[in-house]
């Protein structure tokens, strides 16, 4: 009674008790993300969402607007609330971009919530009474969240799939449906709940939803669990990781009149003795810095060079993060640059470079970058002309040690997308700055979508980060070795070794199609009985 009584008064809500309403339960489903990864709220959040379309008034369409402004004040009360970290890195440089920081946290949120409140009109459009609405409601917010993943270079962050990656043994289930399928299955289960309160006629045996919710995450906590036991972490032979976190500010991290004291820190701290027995750098074979870890041209600069060549002995190698300057004629000024990343031999050779193909918006170009030039504006990090993106994803060879995929900050985040098909590597390396965002929940956000690839794709991961969290993970998601946000060390692990091909990679979101397939078939046989 209690619960049908308090989904009554959702159903019933109007105007701006309603949009009240959705706005708190939509900022209270961002618990469900890192850290606090507190996902049995949305078995509370989700419902209502259910109990809000029930309420949109029938009228035009269906009441499908009443239920896309529903959407939207729910997907704007989630963002709000789980990408207001975003606003830290307009405070990096206050002077330049403080009066942009109220926009960037309140703009972002307010266009992303637009696939939620699409997601929630399309659904009151095929919308049933009784448990099949469930299914309506999953497999529209799912097709919406895709879209957020995909559109204008897209931005899956915490897409609800996330919220079932914790326990790890639940994350697991990664592994055979993909970011995406685990979208599905949340969204799913933790609206379960609604028909509880629902009316006899139409639900008669209301716990059914419910108890077969249960089923599903006790099957997933199941299947995970007999995985990580069939799956220890195994290691590469001969390969001894280091991975240095500095924890620089930024204002320092990109200041040329800073360009010795970083690299005298990056010397030092890389050489850093972790005990007793420690030999500093020479107990690894492959040392790794984080994303654009210079405030200059690395190879323009043949001191800074000389230096990793003096700290590297023979038969190790750095692979690092750094801004690379274009190929120009012999003096002309350099206004735009890459992202990128360098293999660098003991001897101060350059193996290899990798260029960042996925750019930030707003970060590292603008959208119309010229025209918004002409109006005063810049991107974050004020490289003139904006960041130009590589040609594409694609394996580094690495001595002595398996390929590698780089994967520069953000490149991590994109499920079926981060690793190229027919490319497969040894390994992943996600080096990344996420200085930007301060002590907030943004950096350990980022790191749980990077295990959540490593498990997807059934390869380990290794993270660098700036001021943190770097980490050593195996191809299940471990955490093998890590270093906690916002200090600085150095880390040393071995290199885990990856496993076959998931089920996952070998048919990507077959099993994403089949549940909407199913799922559609289903509401549309209880529209048709129901007419």
């Amino acid at each position: 009674m209690i619960l049908t009584r308090f989904a009554h008064s959702i159903v019933l809500a109007f105007g701006w008790r309603r949009a009240a309403i959705a706005v708190v339960a939509g900022a209270a489903s961002a618990l469900a993300m890192a850290p606090f990864n507190a996902w049995p709220i949305l078995f509370v959040t989700i419902p209502i969402l259910v109990w809000l379309i029930d309420g949109a008034a029938a009228g035009r369409w269906s009441g499908a607007a009443a239920a896309a402004v529903a959407g939207w004040c729910f997907g704007f009360g989630y963002f709000v609330a789980g990408l207001y970290w975003i606003g830290y890195a307009f405070l990096v440089d206050a002077k330049t971009f403080g009066w942009l920081l109220p926009f960037a946290v309140a703009g972002l949120p307010a266009y992303l919530a637009l696939f939620t409140a699409a997601g929630l009109g399309c659904a009151r459009l095929i919308w049933v009474r009784g448990p099949a609405r469930i299914l309506a409601l999953a497999s529209v917010l799912t097709i919406a969240e895709w879209l957020r993943g995909h559109a204008l270079t897209g931005f899956p962050w915490n897409t609800f799939g996330y919220a079932l990656t914790q326990p790890l043994a639940l994350a697991q289930s990664a592994s055979l449906v993909g970011l995406w399928g685990m979208t599905f299955i949340a969204i799913a289960v933790f609206a379960s709940p609604a028909v509880l309160a629902d009316d006899r006629a139409d639900t008669p045996n209301p716990w059914r939803a419910p108890i077969l919710s249960l089923i599903v995450l006790a099957m997933m906590a199941g299947y995970g669990a007999m995985r990580l036991l069939s799956y220890p972490s195994l290691f590469v032979d001969g390969v001894r990781l280091r991975i240095m976190q500095p924890n620089l500010q930024q204002d320092v991290k990109f200041n040329y009149s800073a360009k010795n004291q970083v690299m005298e820190r990056y010397i030092q701290l890389s050489d850093r003795s972790t005990g007793p027995q420690s030999s500093g750098v020479r107990d690894a074979t492959h040392l790794i810095w984080p994303e654009s870890a210079f405030p200059f041209f690395l190879t323009r600069e043949a001191d800074a060079l000389s230096q990793i060549a003096e700290l590297l002995p023979p038969g190790m190698v750095l692979i690092t993060g750094a801004i690379r300057a274009p190929e120009t004629a012999a003096g002309t000024r350099v206004t735009r640059a890459y992202n990128s990343v360098y293999v660098i031999d003991h001897d101060g050779s350059i193996l290899g470079i990798y260029d960042k193909v996925h750019l930030v918006p707003f970060g590292e170009y603008l959208p119309f970058q010229d025209l918004l030039e002409k109006l005063g504006l810049s991107q974050l990090t004020k490289v003139q002309g904006g960041f130009i993106p590589g040609d594409r994803r694609r394996t580094m060879n690495v001595p002595r040690a398996p390929r590698f995929l780089p994967l520069v900050c953000y490149e991590v985040i994109f499920p079926g997308d981060a690793v190229p098909r027919g490319d497969r590597p040894g390994w992943l390396l996600n080096l990344t700055n996420d200085g930007w965002f301060g002590i907030s929940t943004g950096p350990y956000q980022h790191f749980q979508q990077s295990r959540v690839r490593a498990i997807e794709e059934g390869l380990p991961l290794v993270r660098a980060a700036n001021t943190g969290i770097s980490a050593v993970i195996d191809p299940l998601g471990r955490v093998v070795r890590s270093l906690p946000l916002g200090v600085e060390g150095v880390l040393d692990s071995p290199l885990p070794q990856a496993i076959e091909r998931t089920p996952y990679v070998r048919v990507g979101d077959a099993a994403l199609l089949i549940f909407l397939v199913a799922s559609f078939i289903i509401v549309g046989q209880r529209r048709m009985h129901s007419a």
